[in-house]
């Protein structure tokens, strides 16, 4: 039985709805029990949702952190819909859904009337680094945690303003608040936490959009480019060069790898060509065929 490019293209489109499909559910579920287990239980507050949780429950003591942040999350999906429309995606949709019903989940099956340890800093770096990996996660597929992303998606539509400058002053003031109603310790820590998340995320983002961009200057290429595209399925550039030194030809071939294609290609590099003068920088941004935007 023979598959033309529709059924290859079919089983590509297959693949890659159920890697982001995995990829919804674990991020949110990392960024679920980093609020859970450790935001919660030590009254962390960094902001977004999850960080008006904590702050309400301190005065309706009678309502949990998860009944709290599904009620403000189906209440900003409700206007979302309304006020975005289609521009509304399914991913940030779904993914709202998902992190409350986890949390409620959690509070059945594991309720936390205290923190997991008397270690706070600690409980404070996992409460900020587990949410800030998950949404690297959820954001490097086109979604997010929902909460203050759909406030942040309304005011991109309807208002001309800086929206991550927005969005931070709203976080410091819920930070804040942690002060008034738990006082400076937990309110300090909460701020450390705060500060360590504004640049967390983007770490972690980056991380997981790193590729390692070779300039490679070689007297044989034919061998070092046949294993790019025929190995590696890559694509590369190539430009004659003269070296200035001894005016000698030399050929210049120019790539982006991911990390784990980047080893390879280097051990290559160093079997075929040991005289092969070669730089390789670290990228967090490859657009193109084979990379992101491409086809």
């Amino acid at each position: 039985m023979c598959t033309g490019k529709g059924g290859n293209g079919m089983q590509q489109k297959t693949k890659q709805w159920l890697y982001e499909f995995w990829i919804l559910n674990f991020g949110t579920l990392v960024t679920a029990i980093g609020s859970y287990f450790f935001k919660f239980p030590n009254n962390f507050s960094t902001g977004g949702v999850t960080g008006i949780s904590v702050v309400l429950t301190h005065y309706f003591p009678t309502m949990s952190n998860g009944t709290i942040v599904s009620v403000i999350n189906i209440a900003l999906l409700v206007l979302g819909l309304i006020l975005l429309g289609k521009g509304f995606g399914f991913k940030t949709f779904y993914v709202t859904i998902a992190f409350s019903a986890m949390l409620k989940i959690m509070e059945v099956i594991w309720p936390m009337t205290q923190p997991l340890t008397d270690q706070p800093f600690m409980e404070l770096l996992l409460g900020v680094f587990l949410p800030a990996w998950g949404s690297a996660m959820l954001f490097n597929i086109g979604s997010s945690t929902g909460g203050t992303d759909i406030i942040a998606m309304i005011v991109k539509k309807y208002f001309k303003c800086h929206i991550g400058r927005a969005l931070l002053v709203v976080d410091f003031f819920i930070t804040l608040m942690t002060f008034v109603a738990f006082g400076p310790e937990t309110g300090l820590f909460s701020m450390v936490g705060l500060v360590i998340r504004s640049f967390a995320v983007d770490f972690f983002l980056e991380s997981m959009n790193t590729y390692k961009y070779f300039t490679i200057i070689t007297d044989k290429p034919q061998e070092i480019y046949s294993y790019i595209t025929d190995v590696l399925h890559r694509g590369a550039t190539i430009y004659q060069a003269e070296g200035l030194y001894q005016h000698k030809d030399k050929t210049v071939i120019l790539t982006a790898q991911d990390k784990k294609q980047a080893i390879h290609l280097q051990e290559v590099i160093r079997q075929k060509d040991p005289h092969a003068f070669v730089l390789v920088t670290n990228t967090s941004e490859v657009i193109g065929k084979g990379f992101r935007g491409g086809n």
